[in-house]
């Protein structure tokens, strides 16, 4: 997540040369990913909606953001 970002609320995900902004609440991917490293992005995204929409108000308040686990 970058700080002064545009909307909608998103994260950023980076894999190699490869980049991409996931929408935190439609989940709509923008980019190209390795499908099964996407998979697993995506996956990471369920499991931590609430936090990723606090993280992203923060940021949008110029705040400190969370450290937020990664998937195991």
């Amino acid at each position: 997540m970058y700080y002064r970002d545009h909307g909608p609320a998103h994260f950023h995900a980076v894999y190699g040369d490869f980049e991409v902004t996931i929408e935190i609440e439609s989940g709509r991917v923008n980019g190209e990913f390795p499908k099964r490293a996407l998979s697993h992005v995506l996956e990471w995204k369920d499991l931590h909606r609430v936090e990723l929409q606090e993280a992203w108000s923060l940021a949008r308040a110029s705040r400190p953001l969370p450290h937020i686990d990664p998937l195991e």
